[in-house]
């Protein structure tokens, strides 16, 4: 772990041309000849590796070409791939809920929000079967010691009881299914992040225009005491004039500054926003390059524990 620096890389969405241009940026080049066909993984001529932080799927143009060049450089070692909330999601999609259904059901919402990943996979069913259960064995998180990502946020208490666990029991998937359960409300956290409730009548529109009468949170630097909702909303503050409760903000994980550096995505952070640390030990990598024309972005990681505005990077070769 002292000697070893990584390259952290924000949700990619099916973006295979931006992936491809990032990694370039970074220094990675081609490793050749691979069992796996055309994708033959990247690999960093001064043994850097890379950290993807989950969401590979939906979304973008090329799901599956994305999907292998993750793959290619796990198995040959030349990276680390977590879990996203939309492989989570697709993985119940697919499951049988034993009643005519599926764990996560095939309504119109969710058949949008997966489109481009059942059409990559059109005539190909057995190909996503095997994805599915390898997403199933992504790691939720990563706690490298001097070192930690996850995909949404890193809660130490439900971390601490996942570290156990794996959706490749068919029991403990099933499980995380139920709404109201431990596992669901863990994996909620870790994949998905905390969010507060708004209050009755009180709603906003999310990014594909769904209503929502809760917001996403962020999970450092909390208040002490009831608080204005709008600075607790993540990626940006919401335009509201009420008060979060006490006893709401306090169900919330607070991340301490004395903590390991953590790196994460999930939050869809406008592109028009310093690519700088939310906190002296906590950065966002998503900047919504799943969706329009900006690019990935990345954080060169070299063993520091407070992290720098300049260590952030973008493609130029793009």
């Amino acid at each position: 772990m002292k000697n070893q620096s990584y390259d952290l890389i924000g949700d990619i969405h099916g973006q295979h041309d931006k992936l491809i241009a990032i990694l370039l940026g970074l220094g990675y080049l081609p490793r050749g000849e691979s069992p796996r066909g055309e994708f033959s993984g990247w690999i960093h001529p001064e043994g850097r590796k890379v950290i993807f932080l989950g969401d590979y799927i939906d979304r973008g143009p090329k799901v599956r070409e994305v999907l292998h060049e993750v793959r290619a450089m796990v198995d040959a070692g030349d990276a680390l791939a977590i879990m996203g909330n939309h492989e989570y999601n697709a993985i119940l999609f697919h499951i049988p809920d034993g009643a005519g259904g599926f764990l996560r059901p095939h309504d119109a919402k969710n058949l949008h929000q997966h489109g481009k990943t059942l059409a990559a996979f059109e005539g190909r069913a057995e190909e996503w079967a095997d994805w599915i259960e390898w997403m199933k064995r992504l790691p939720m998180f990563l706690d490298l010691g001097e070192l930690r990502a996850v995909h949404a946020c890193w809660d130490a208490k439900q971390i601490a009881w996942l570290r156990t666990l794996d959706l490749a029991s068919e029991s403990f998937l099933r499980t995380s299914a139920e709404k109201g359960g431990r596992a669901h409300h863990a994996i909620e956290n870790v994949l998905k992040g905390p969010e507060l409730s708004l209050p009755e009548g009180e709603f906003y529109n999310d990014k594909e225009g769904n209503p929502r009468q809760r917001i996403r949170a962020r999970w450092w630097n909390l208040p002490v005491g009831a608080s204005p909702v709008g600075p607790l909303a993540m990626p940006e503050p919401y335009d509201a004039h009420f008060e979060i409760s006490w006893e709401e903000i306090g169900r919330i994980p607070n991340y301490g500054l004395e903590e390991p550096p953590v790196f994460f995505g999930h939050y869809w952070m406008p592109p028009h926003l310093p690519k700088a640390p939310l906190a002296p030990n906590l950065a966002c990598l998503d900047f919504s390059a799943g969706i329009g024309e900006d690019p990935l972005v990345a954080y060169r990681w070299d063993g520091e524990q407070i992290l720098s505005g300049e260590k952030f990077f973008i493609p130029t070769n793009r």
